[in-house]
């Protein structure tokens, strides 16, 4: 669940090779680092996310076409990578991604089972009226059966409720250490701070692979081979996929009038992935060719960049119910 990066495999990985480089640019230098920045915000892009899902105790903010759509996604950049045989850092990162994206998807289809499971407990039991002509005597007879049968099926969805009320509760007192630790800070300023700690991150990240010799700008990976074609293929593939893939989170936030349940920094994550991946092919060059070749990729980049923008502005104009409607959830 990367963004557009799945698409950047076939591009970022002409900027990292085995051989040491000589003295960069300006441009080059920041190049790299932007490179490096969107990859660290594309590996720890899912962990707001599990971690909201986790706190909330359920995970149906999240549209499963959204999270189906970038999966796939994920799956045709894994292939394309392997297929065009690109490095084996990108390719351990397709499959990372690929892991990522069933773990999410495990959670939610977990936490959905377990909404799903306590709403039809929680529905009533229609008891049968039975009327019986029969002397006095003989109703005691006919009736246990039917009263032991009803007792054991309350007695059987009683326990079931005790169990989701016992592992609610436990899950709870986690949660309640998460929030706890994390109600020092306000929620914007958390966001803050993990966007620097990413940057930061990257910015290092990118430093020691130049210094130790890892990192060449100008180094052809592929060493002069054409990219297979079905390689190409599936990379235009996976972009589809990621561009497609926020239009059910956005309808589905529409028609519920609410983002409650999802993470704002999951969002930002990916905004400045794509927007430091985008910077990262642009400050390396900017000749026709190079453009043109990549232009796929940073036409994708911009548009999930504007769907994240409309998903921003949904958490704006939905925050105030959320707000109210969490207010109400505590009070009760």
């Amino acid at each position: 669940m990367v963004g557009l990066f799945a698409s950047s495999t076939l591009a970022l990985s002409s900027l990292t090779t085995t051989n040491a480089g000589p003295d960069l640019t300006v441009s080059e230098a920041l190049s790299g680092i932007a490179g490096s920045i969107s990859l660290v915000s594309w590996i720890v892009l899912l962990l707001p996310q599990l971690i909201e899902n986790y706190k909330n105790g359920r995970a149906d903010a999240l549209s499963l076409a959204f999270i189906a759509a970038w999966f796939l996604g994920d799956v045709a950049n894994l292939i394309g990578a392997i297929w065009g045989s690109l490095l084996p850092t990108v390719v351990a990162i397709a499959i990372y991604f690929c892991f990522s994206d069933m773990l999410l998807l495990g959670q939610c289809l977990y936490y959905n089972s377990l909404t799903s499971k306590a709403s039809a407990d929680s529905s009533p039991i229609d008891t049968p009226q039975i009327t019986i002509s029969r002397p006095t005597q003989d109703l005691s007879t006919e009736h246990d059966p039917l009263i032991t049968d009803f007792e054991r099926r309350r007695s059987s969805v009683a326990s079931r409720r005790s169990s989701v009320a016992l592992e609610r509760q436990r899950k709870d007192s986690l949660s309640s250490i998460l929030r706890d630790d994390a109600n020092s800070l306000s929620p914007a300023a958390r966001e803050v701070l993990s966007i620097l700690a990413v940057i930061a991150a990257g910015t290092v990240g990118w430093a020691l692979a130049y210094y130790s010799g890892a990192w060449n700008v100008k180094g052809d990976p592929e060493g002069g081979r054409e990219m297979p074609m079905g390689a190409k293929v599936l990379g235009y593939l996976s972009a589809v996929l990621y561009l497609a893939a926020r239009v059910p989170q956005i309808v589905k936030n529409a028609r519920e009038g609410s983002c409650e349940g999802l993470s704002r920094l999951f969002f930002l994550l990916s905004l400045l992935g794509n927007i430091t991946y985008g910077a990262g092919i642009l400050l390396h060059s900017t000749e026709r060719e190079y453009v043109m070749d990549n232009l796929p990729w940073l036409m994708g980049s911009l548009g999930t960049m504007a769907e994240d923008i409309i998903i921003f502005i949904q958490f704006r104009i939905y925050s105030k119910k959320d707000h109210h409607h969490r207010t109400v959830e505590e009070d009760a």
